[in-house]
This record gives structure tokens, C-alpha cells and sequence, in this order.
């Protein structure tokens, strides 16, 4: 009986029905939310390993021509997301006020939206994705890679967004082990594929004994294998949302009627996560732009250990996750007391996790690369940036659950505010800075980033720590 009253649905209902928790029921509650949600982040940050390694070790032709495009796949990504919000958001207070008829005309209208939004955005990646890599100013000798594995990766946003969208208002419902099953089942489809479309017949085998059939398709096969994956668990994703969820599943007397204010709503939610996504993901394009004429070697450096360091950073996207439902329910069950302190202590899970893996980083920084490339000057500089970057890891686990916390507030506008002037006031002047006049290539730059990220922790945290998104709730 114990284990039924301390699970995550007893315990959201209890949110919602307004009892009073304990301590030790809110850090229960955080973190039977949180720890699903982290392993769904972290399996997606395996696929993007599974992806870098196995292109490794074609080369750092190879590799530098995913890292090329990398950044404005982030934009793409980021832009499909910023929709997700505006629905997720709204689903996830009105499950706490307990209008699971509402919330399901809300799932109805954003999966309704998001599809044909994610369509208008395919079309307008397919469209530039021959003079991309030009744009970005590499050797011509990354273009036609590049832009092969960004017009295979850009066909796949529909199939992103209806897993975002799916995967975000089964979260908003308080069900996160389905999406973290699903991406974990994500990872080894995506090693299949990419074993079987990456690499050309006879390369891969056990002991000579054993050997898999391969089309040889090298950077494009990484992006089909992906693309292939996407679709997959997209399905999969939808399936479990409309056929399975207790709360959100279809209903044969609610058919899908639009609502005027609740689309404006959701606009006005999403509006400023789009512009921040823009923003910050086109100051991402930028740092593309400074670190491209440092060659090869740097864009690959870059890339790779983006990736790897990621894999210590998701745990806190997880915790965000989490963050936003509890604090979204607390809002819809009118308990502005019980948001505030879930928020500082999510933010404080965050900030412990991720001081830990930042330690790791430090430690592991040789293994960690060296999982993803072969050649010995990218191990070298990767391993050195990771180690410049582990120091920010604390204060960039404030700023990530801290920004989560405000989303299911409803607060995302000044948020969006302060990560725009974050990247594009302190982070590229000064890698430009760094990197260039003062000579020091890519570490410049990621010493820049490691000193913006300390900054933006610091400034987040003095958000959490007054009133003013708490007005959202009020």
C-alpha cells in the first residue's frame, strides 16, 4: 500500500486534490518525475553518440561535415520544440485543475497544428539545403556530405515534432516512463540502422565469425539510420498517447474543435521560446561561422565535444522536464506555495547532479572523446576543451532547470530575454575575442562559453530567488 501511496500518480493527485506535502514527499515526487525524464534525455544524447562515433571513424572529413550543419539542425530541432510548448504548457495546468476533457481538446489542436507547422518548416530546410554548407564558409571538400546528411536529417521534423509533442503531454500528464522506455528503445534502433547503412558489407564483424550486411552509405547512411528511428518511435509515441493514456487517450463524443483563445494562448507561450530558440540557436549558426576557419580539425574538436559534453548536461533538461509539470499541475491546482519550493528544489537536484558529472567530464575527459574519434589531434583538443567546459556545469544546471520551472509557469518571455543576451552579448564577442585576436583557437571559444554559462546560472538564479515569474501563478 506504501508503494501505491508514494508513486508519481498518487502523488500528483495529491497536488491536484490541494493536500499538503512533506519534505520528503516533494523530493519523492521530483525525483520519480525527474529520473524518467533524465533517462529519456540522456538515451537521445546516446544516439547522437552512437551517430559521432560511428562516423569517426570514417575520418574527420567525415565528422567535420556533420559538425558543420550540427548547429542549424539545432535550429530546426529547437524551432519544432518551441511549439511544443504553447500545448504542453496549457495540458499540464489543466490536468492539475483536473479538466482532463480540456486538456485533451488542447492535445487535439497542438498535435493538429504542430504536424502542419513541422511540414512548412521541412520544406524551407529542403529548400536551402544545397547552399548551406557554402553559407557557413567550410572546404568545399565537407559540402556534398553535409549537405546530404542535412537534407535526410531535415526531412525527418515531422516525425521530431509528433514525437516532441506526443512524448511532451504524456510528461504534462505525469506518465514519463513511457517516453523514456521509448527512447531508450530509440538507442538501439538507431545502432542497427547505422550499423547496416553507415558502413559497406564485411566491415563489421565478431571474431571473423560473424558479419553484417552493410549499403555502405557512410555520413548520409548516419542520417537515414536516424531518420528511420525517428519515424519509428514517433509512431510508437502516438500510439501510446491516443489508444493508451488514462487522461489524454481518444474519446469516441469529443471531436477536435478549435479554440480561439486557447490557440492565442498557446502563441503566447510559444512565441518567446521560438524567438529564443532563433536567437540562441542562430548564435550557435555563429559560432560556426568563428570556429570554420580554424580547419578541420577544430570543427570536428567542436563538434564532438558538444556531444560528448552533453551527455553530462541532459540529466538537468530531465529534471527541467519534471520541473515543468510539477510546477504547471501546482498552477492549476492554485498552490503557488507548492511551486515555489518545488522549483528551488528541482533546481537544487539539478545543480548536484551536474556537479558531479562536471567532476567525471574532468576526470574522463580522454575516454569520452576518445569514444568518438580515432584521430589523435581531435582527442587532443577535444579533451581539452571538456576539461575548460566541466567548470561550468554547476551554474549551467541552474540556468537549464531554473528556465524549465519558469515554462510551467507560463513565464517565458523575460527567460527568453536573458538567454538571447546571454549568448549574443557576452558568449560571441568574447569567443570571437579569444579565438581570433588573442589567438587561441577553439579553447578560446570555449572558454567563452564556459565563462557565459557561469554567468547565465548567476543570473537565473537571482530570477528564481524573487517574486516576479511567481505573478504568472498569482
Amino acid at each position: 500500500m506504501g508503494n501505491k501511496e508514494n508513486s508519481s500518480e498518487a502523488l500528483l493527485a495529491r497536488l491536484q486534490n490541494g493536500d499538503n506535502f512533506t519534505a520528503k514527499q516533494k523530493l519523492m515526487l521530483a525525483f520519480k518525475l525527474a529520473l524518467p525524464a533524465m533517462l529519456a534525455q540522456v538515451s537521445s544524447i546516446v544516439m547522437e553518440y552512437i551517430d559521432a562515433s560511428m562516423v569517426g571513424h570514417l575520418g574527420a572529413n567525415a565528422t567535420a561535415s556533420i559538425g558543420l550543419v550540427a548547429t542549424t539542425t539545432w535550429l530546426f530541432g529547437g524551432i519544432t520544440m518551441a511549439a511544443t510548448s504553447g500545448f504542453t504548457i496549457q495540458a499540464a495546468q489543466k490536468i492539475g485543475a483536473k479538466d482532463e476533457r480540456g486538456a485533451r481538446g488542447i492535445m487535439k489542436q497542438g498535435l493538429t497544428i504542430t504536424l502542419l507547422y513541422s511540414l512548412v518548416l521541412t520544406l524551407i530546410a529542403v529548400s536551402i539545403s544545397l547552399f548551406l554548407p557554402g553559407w557557413l564558409s567550410s572546404d568545399t571538400a565537407l559540402h556534398h556530405d553535409a549537405s546530404s546528411y542535412f537534407l535526410i536529417f531535415m526531412l525527418t521534423l515531422p516525425a521530431f515534432q509528433m514525437n516532441s509533442m506526443a512524448g511532451g503531454l504524456l510528461q504534462a500528464s505525469g506518465d514519463m516512463k513511457t517516453p523514456s522506455i521509448l527512447n531508450v528503445l530509440s538507442c538501439f534502433l538507431d545502432v542497427g540502422f547505422n550499423a547496416l547503412l553507415i558502413f559497406p558489407s564485411g566491415t563489421i564483424g565478431i571474431d571473423g565469425v560473424f558479419s553484417l550486411p552493410g549499403a555502405g552509405l557512410g555520413v548520409p547512411g548516419a542520417a537515414l539510420g536516424t531518420a528511420i528511428t525517428e519515424y519509428i518511435i514517433a509512431s510508437l509515441m502516438l500510439m501510446m498517447l491516443l489508444f493508451r493514456s488514462k487522461p489524454l487517450h481518444l474519446r469516441k463524443n469529443e471531436p477536435l474543435t478549435f479554440s480561439r483563445s486557447e490557440l492565442k494562448t498557446a502563441l503566447k507561450l510559444a512565441v518567446p521560446v521560438g524567438i529564443e530558440q532563433v536567437l540562441v540557436c542562430g548564435a550557435y549558426v555563429m559560432s560556426t561561422f568563428i570556429v570554420a576557419p580554424l580547419g578541420s580539425i577544430a570543427i570536428a574538436s567542436h563538434s564532438l565535444s558538444i556531444t560528448a559534453e552533453s551527455l553530462c548536461y541532459m540529466p538537468g533538461y530531465g529534471i527541467a522536464s519534471a520541473a515543468s509539470t510539477m510546477i504547471g499541475q501546482s498552477i492549476g491546482a492554485k498552490r503557488p506555495d507548492l511551486a515555489r519550493s518545488l522549483a528551488w528544489m528541482n533546481t537544487g537536484l539539478g545543480v548536484g547532479l551536474m556537479t558531479c558529472t562536471g567532476v567525471l567530464m574532468y576526470i574522463y575527459a580522454p575516454q569520452m572523446i576518445g569514444l568518438l574519434s580515432p584521430v589523435p589531434e581531435i582527442r587532443e583538443l577535444g579533451t581539452a576543451v571538456l576539461r575548460i567546459e566541466a567548470f561550468a556545469e554547476p551554474l549551467y544546471a541552474a540556468a537549464i532547470v531554473a528556465n524549465g520551472a519558469f515554462r510551467g509557469a507560463g513565464d517565458t518571455l523575460i527567460p527568453s530575454i536573458m538567454n538571447f543576451g546571454s549568448m549574443w552579448i557576452v558568449r560571441l564577442p568574447l569567443s570571437w575575442y579569444l579565438s581570433a585576436p588573442m589567438g587561441m583557437g577553439l579553447r578560446g571559444v570555449w572558454i567563452a562559453m564556459c565563462l557565459e554559462l557561469c554567468a547565465r546560472g548567476t543570473v537565473f538564479l537571482i530570477r528564481l530567488s524573487g517574486k516576479r515569474w511567481m505573478k504568472k501563478i498569482a
